[in-house]
């Protein structure tokens, strides 16, 4: 079995790490607010969902939003406006709840009571590579069966965790899983 990709870029190949790619995939199928949260409407609808229950006011707390209640308060009726670090953790705290509340429902989606995903992997990018040192590679397809690891780390934004579980999925390819670690698109449906 190849170990991981240690140098990779040393011949000129283009790519992203799988994980990364799939994270990406992953945030696309998340419907996220897309008025900016610089705007007041913007901030509005961010603090409503992160405020509307006690259970979204803890999540917000625990993904990092630590403004007293008045101070969410007064945003929430206009009287102040957050400073542009706040802005930022407000945006932070949504978009990890609002992960966190839609990972239930991808999970769902994507193990399709034990059928799983096809997933396409579209391998890295050798256009730059010089000829005797490009491999051929085509793109290939992969069925996840089992998605609970990936979304998991997707949900808790922990980089190494996707990557450990995108891998485990990959060695599925064979022994040349290790030419898919690093790839140039991923795509699935939700």
């Amino acid at each position: 079995m190849p170990e991981r990709t240690i140098d990779f870029g040393k011949y000129r190949a283009r790519g992203v790490k799988g994980h990364e790619l799939v994270a990406r995939q992953l945030d696309s199928h998340v419907t996220y607010l897309t008025t900016p949260v610089t705007t007041e409407r913007g901030l509005l609808a961010r603090l409503h969902y992160l405020t509307r229950t006690d259970h979204a006011r803890h999540a917000a707390r625990a993904a990092g939003l630590t403004v007293t209640d008045a101070t969410l308060n007064a945003w929430l009726q206009g009287g102040r406006r957050p400073l542009k670090k706040n802005l930022a953790a407000v945006e932070d705290a949504y978009r990890t709840v609002r992960r966190h509340n839609v990972a239930r429902y991808l999970l769902s989606r994507l193990n399709r009571d034990g059928r799983g995903t096809r997933v396409e992997i579209h391998p890295l990018d050798q256009s730059l590579v010089s000829r005797p040192l490009q491999r051929v590679l085509g793109h290939r397809t992969l069925n996840i069966r089992h998605w609970d690891r990936i979304i998991d780390a997707w949900a808790a934004a922990d980089d190494r965790s996707l990557d450990d579980a995108w891998v485990e999925q990959l060695v599925d390819l064979g022994s040349q899983w290790g030419q898919y670690e690093y790839c140039t698109s991923i795509g699935f449906a939700a």
